[in-house]
């Protein structure tokens, strides 16, 4: 069994190593930079991803967000406020906090409507973030249902670092990424993409072909809740 004991004395291992803190500060530019264009598309009132269908699932969702007005606008400053936090040292744990509701929202929105434009890198977002803020432990720990703190204290940067590299973690995160972008490619049997054309390809010479094609004619055309389609999808192969 890992103990808090256990678990912090491999945190100051991490936190000694060179190659974690590079991973931590290209995760901190990567969110930070993807919140930043998503954010001021919204604060100048743009409607995100303006090329996809209003009769589309997801497009029909951001344009129902899109006329909401002010509500829209804050989702846009309160992003680009995550990512600015997040690109500043002192305030990136912050930063984490309040990227990680925001973007388990657009995860689980991408996943809901099965929305290509952010299937792989929602997720890889939820995870990069999930990092932060575990590298951050020593100050997020005051605010965690802990009983009995430890003498840990803040960790400071070390004067020099170790720079082993931890093969067997980017290995993970290697496989990780494979894993996800072939969940997205394999892992369900209709997808309604972003257009009729492409949703289209994916029953090229496939069993289930005309049982397909009108299921995307259900979404691109009829414009249809994916459920609705779904289920007709799923019926026609039965």
């Amino acid at each position: 069994m890992i103990t808090l004991s256990t678990f912090e004395q491999f945190y100051l291992t991490i936190k000694g190593n060179r190659w974690y803190w590079l991973f931590s500060i290209f995760c901190r530019v990567v969110l930070a930079f993807a919140f930043i264009i998503a954010g001021m598309v919204k604060i100048l009132g743009e409607r995100f991803a303006s090329g996809l269908s209003e009769i589309h699932p997801m497009g029909a969702y951001l344009t129902a967000l899109h006329q909401t007005g002010y509500y829209y606008t804050f989702i846009g400053i309160a992003q680009v406020v995550a990512a600015v936090l997040l690109l500043i040292p002192r305030t990136v744990t912050m930063g984490a906090l309040i990227y990680f509701p925001i973007i388990v929202n657009i995860w689980l929105l991408s996943f809901a409507v099965r929305f290509e434009g952010s299937f792989v890198t929602a997720p890889l977002m939820v995870l990069a973030n999930l990092y932060l803020l575990v590298w951050n432990y020593d100050r997020l720990r005051y605010i965690l249902p802990i009983s009995k703190f430890s003498d840990l204290g803040i960790v400071q940067k070390p004067e020099k670092y170790n720079t082993k590299f931890p093969l067997l973690f980017f290995t993970g995160v290697v496989l990780i990424v494979m894993g996800t972008i072939a969940f997205a490619r394999f892992g369900y049997e209709a997808m309604p993409r972003i257009s009729l054309a492409d949703c289209k390809k994916q029953f090229e010479n496939a069993q289930n072909g005309a049982a397909g094609l009108e299921f995307c004619e259900c979404i691109h055309t009829a414009g249809q809740p994916l459920d609705t389609c779904l289920k007709a999808f799923e019926d026609s192969g039965n």
